[in-house]
């Protein structure tokens, strides 16, 4: 008996997992504007070249005081906001976010290179959508950004989310 003929006549037909680029993925409509905060040069780039390739808009500052301007003036579908940067730092840039009428509904992923839980804790407690550890993959990147479209394919805040009733109660 042969190792797989084993393996299922005990386990059941296994099936392999679809090779990633096969499975379906929830695109953002083309033109999705991103703005990416990071006072990295190499983190922009990498960002930059990634999220184009997959048509999305970018723009880019390399500190908080200046994210936030963009923010405010060109209103992005989403924010990659690093928590350690010159100046303001990412936590106090998301406070200011979350209390500006204007930006308050734009999703925000927090990134850093510092991957402690209190750190995470911390960025969702004040409102970020979600958490990335530098450093990350194209694979990671675009998971994270995916778990932020609702059920229209449109990009929001993980709490503005539309309620979906989970357990209708039959008539």
């Amino acid at each position: 008996m042969s190792i797989s003929s084993f393996f299922r006549r005990w386990f059941g037909r296994v099936e392999a997992k679809p090779e990633r680029r096969e499975q379906p993925r929830t695109r953002a409509r083309e033109g999705t504007v991103v703005l990416v905060i990071d006072d990295s040069k190499t983190i922009l780039a990498l960002m930059r070249k990634m999220l184009t390739e997959n048509y999305f808009l970018v723009l880019e500052a390399l500190d908080a005081e200046t994210g936030i301007e963009i923010a405010r003036e060109r209103k992005p579908d989403l924010i990659f906001l690093d928590i350690v940067l010159p100046g303001m730092n990412g936590f106090a840039a998301l406070r200011i976010l979350r209390r500006d009428p204007n930006t308050r509904n734009i999703p925000v992923i927090m990134i850093s290179g510092n991957a402690e839980a209190a750190e995470q804790f911390y960025a969702q407690r004040i409102g970020a959508d979600d958490f990335m550890k530098k450093p990350f993959s194209r694979p990671e990147l675009f998971a994270r950004i995916e778990r932020l479209f609702d059920g229209d394919d449109v990009m929001r805040r993980r709490s503005m989310r539309p309620a979906v009733e989970r357990n209708p109660s039959p008539e």
